[in-house]
């Protein structure tokens, strides 16, 4: 037998056997790259609560021990910690609750390990509620460090600008890709299909919200009362005379949906607002005309409806056709419609539509409008009012 043949033989074979097992290997490490290309951001899970498996990165901020409560020293368990897009935040609304499961507590507790507090993890499972409250459950994977995640959402970035001519905004390409282009019932679905995707906050979140979305430009102690334009101190809300209150735009009796989580608590329509005022509007319809409302100059209000001031008549009409839009009745909650009535009672139903689309119009987005929009959307519920944003949609959709 000829050795020299033998041995080129068998390297032959080693060098195809090894050639196989790098073709076989290969794609796990492509899948392994794809999968930490993918990783959220905390903003980014918050606003996808729906039980779909993902990869988040974000930094260890405590121990949630309920809705609104994580703990930050004096640690009392290894079972959950809160996570956030920085190390220094200090909202719970916009922390995500991980779950610790008992394979990773002896790594990942802070009752066990309290140094990390500030690290950086990155952790995969169940984007769904814990405690209540946003959250990732049943986590299969869990590392310190963030790989290959994207930059965390900035917390204060510049309001988009649509076009005068009402083409496509800068935030297009991404949020609204599957809308631009469309008309009526087409666009319609696409913007509810998008929207409807976001954080839910509790009533008593509302509270916290409302003081950062409206803030006063001109005094960051104060906040602008829808109706009654007035500033007014963040800290005198509540239910006493000249304190300041939820509003409900959307009134929560269309609907019978209350204060509960879901529409009952959606800050796209949540205003602050006088206590007397907003009993003033009560549940009515909006529509033209009435009698002056004392505390408010340049509203009115009669047996069935109410007027707002001209300087926010297009904010309330958009804040209407985003709960129409949003509220379609396949998320357990009523399909909320605008109509041409102002006597809706309990219905679901919220008028006067032609009154509304002539808002819409008559006062375009301002700068106020915009910003509030866009810190909806970077720090409490991640998702936009299409409307602010595209205003000429009213009129795609409802002619």
């Amino acid at each position: 037998m000829n050795t020299k043949s033998i041995t080129r033989s068998r390297s032959g074979r080693l060098i195809t056997a090894f050639a196989l097992a790098v073709a076989l290997v290969t794609p796990a490490v492509a899948s392994t790259s794809a999968s930490a290309a993918a990783s959220l951001t905390v903003a980014q899970a918050l606003a996808a609560q729906d039980g779909r498996t993902a990869t988040v990165t974000g930094y260890v901020i405590g121990q949630p021990t309920a809705t609104s409560t994580v703990i930050t020293s004096g640690y009392t368990a290894d079972t959950a910690i809160a996570i956030a897009d920085t190390a220094a935040e200090t909202s719970t609304s916009r922390m995500l609750y991980v779950q610790v499961t008992a394979a990773y507590r002896s790594s990942f507790g802070l009752l066990t390990n309290p140094g990390l507090r500030g690290r950086q993890v990155t952790t995969t499972g169940a984007l769904t509620a814990y405690f209540s409250h946003g959250g990732l459950k049943s986590p299969t994977a869990m590392s310190l460090g963030g790989g290959t995640t994207p930059s965390p959402t900035p917390t204060s970035s510049p309001v988009p600008t649509p076009s005068p001519t009402g083409g496509p905004g800068p935030y297009d390409p991404t949020y609204y890709a599957s809308a631009v282009g469309k008309t009526g019932t087409a666009l319609r679905n696409s913007l509810h299909a998008i929207i409807k995707t976001q954080t839910k906050l509790s009533y008593d979140q509302v509270w916290e919200a409302l003081k950062d979305t409206d803030q006063d430009p001109a005094n960051a102690n104060n906040v602008l009362l829808l109706y009654t334009g007035r500033s007014q101190s963040k800290t005198t809300n509540g239910g006493g005379v000249n304190d300041w209150n939820r509003e409900h735009v959307w009134a929560k009796s269309h609907g019978d949906f209350g204060t509960a989580t879901g529409p009952g608590t959606d800050v796209h329509h949540l205003r602050p607002e006088d206590v007397s005022v907003n009993s003033s509007r009560g549940n009515k319809d909006f529509d033209n005309g009435g009698s002056a409302v004392s505390e408010a100059p340049g509203c009115y209000t009669d047996a069935d409806s109410f007027e707002p001031r001209n300087a926010v008549k297009g904010d309330v009409a958009r804040m209407i056709m985003y709960m129409a839009v949003r509220y379609e009745g396949d998320d357990g909650w009523p399909n909320l419609e605008m109509n041409n009535s102002v006597s809706n009672g309990s219905a679901p139903y919220l008028g006067k539509l032609s009154v509304l689309l002539s808002w819409n119009q008559l006062d375009p987005p301002d700068a106020f409008e915009k910003r509030r929009n866009q810190v909806i959307y970077d720090r409490w519920q991640g998702n936009r009012n299409p409307f602010v944003d595209h205003p000429e949609w009213a009129t795609a959709i409802w002619g």
